[in-house]
């Protein structure tokens, strides 16, 4: 495949802004600016842009897929995506912005869609430090402030004011719940992440899990009514915090509507996540993240409902963190404790989300 040239960019971003852009910089996420002429960049690296248009400066990304497991071996799994993004970015309040969807050809040029070697996202840039950075600094000081709470509640009000909106149309909901168990990207796809065996995890552990998410597929199919707008990957890394509780949310997943447990899930597991790697247990500041969180989202939507059809969203979220290929390092106890949280939870036709801690026993 080609590498994306910076007058390539240039000539593909006059054609969606309809100026003249000059490219002052380009530099992957993360990294520090480099010159153009001394950078060419692959497929699947977010690439911050820096462009100029009538004397004034602005930022943009453009984001792209490389192939590879979960879902995203073919060309067409990764053109869905960016297409799936495009289509609903736009529509959830506080999201970033996308501009424009594209596609590389395979000479290098940039279009708006044709002869398609590879889409890509063009959205925009957005200032902020990632929520997690929060978590982490919680669990290496093991206090919190009363802007971490104030955080928690906003994050809660914001998820029960998405899900307030919701939509008659069953088979979608049948379907969100049929991708969470096999979908490339969800539990089945994980788990076939997952090494032949990795300490106490193999192959019968992992069937044992999936076998219990089917009967759980088969219990919730029916709660149609519960189809409502979602993020679909909403988690410390996906939330951008600027002052105070100012936040800016990205790269919504899977889909405009679905199952408003995958939300609650995909944040507060996290809660448990670094509790568990400084207590062993859910603890202390996390603790009370967690379960005002959980009082504050309940309180706002009246989802009771909620509390039997969030077990396999957890299980979903805890073969995620639990992960051999996303989290190599993580410490033995704690990988045995998630698991543990997975099988107790599905175990559980009620999630009591004031006492976790008995689901890690």
């Amino acid at each position: 495949m080609p590498d994306i040239k910076a007058e390539k960019i240039e000539k593909y971003l006059e054609t969606v802004f309809k100026k003249k852009v000059k490219l002052l910089f380009m530099r992957e996420l993360g990294k520090e600016p480099e010159a153009k002429e001394l950078k060419a960049y692959g497929y699947g690296v977010p690439i911050l842009l820096e462009i100029e248009m009538d004397g004034e400066k602005m930022s943009v990304v453009i984001e792209s897929m490389a192939a590879g497991q979960f879902g995203h071996e073919h060309f067409s799994d990764r053109a869905q995506v960016m297409l799936w993004d495009y289509d609903t970015f736009n529509r959830l309040p506080r999201h970033a912005k996308a501009i424009d969807v594209g596609a590389f050809i395979n000479d290098g040029e940039l279009i708006s869609v044709g002869n398609a070697d590879e889409f890509f996202l063009l959205m925009d840039f957005i200032e902020g430090e990632g929520y997690f950075k929060d978590l982490e600094r919680i669990k290496s000081s093991g206090g919190m402030t009363d802007l971490d709470i104030e955080k928690a509640k906003a994050l809660s009000d914001y998820l029960a004011d998405v899900h307030k909106s919701k939509k008659n149309e069953p088979s979608l909901y049948i379907r969100k719940i049929r991708d969470t168990i096999g979908h490339g990207e969800c539990i089945m796809g994980i788990a076939d992440s997952y090494p032949e065996k990795f300490e106490f995890i193999d192959s019968r552990l992992l069937e044992r899990i999936e076998k219990k998410c089917i009967e759980w597929r088969w219990r919730i199919k029916p709660l149609t009514h519960r189809l409502s707008q979602v993020h679909g990957d909403f988690h410390p890394w996906n939330i951008l915090f600027r002052k105070d509780i100012d936040f800016t949310v990205l790269d919504r997943a899977r889909g405009e509507w679905g199952e408003p447990a995958d939300d609650v899930a995909s944040m507060t597991i996290n809660y448990l996540f670094f509790s568990l790697q400084r207590y062993e247990n859910l603890e202390g500041p996390f603790e009370r993240l967690f379960i005002l969180f959980w009082e504050n989202y309940l309180k706002k939507t009246g989802d009771d409902e909620i509390l039997n059809v969030v077990q396999p969203f957890y299980a979903f979220r805890g073969l995620v963190i639990a992960s051999p290929v996303w989290y190599p390092r993580l410490p033995l106890k704690v990988r045995k404790k998630v698991f543990r949280f997975i099988e107790n939870i599905l175990a559980s036709k009620r999630f009591n989300y004031k006492n976790v801690n008995k689901y890690l026993i």
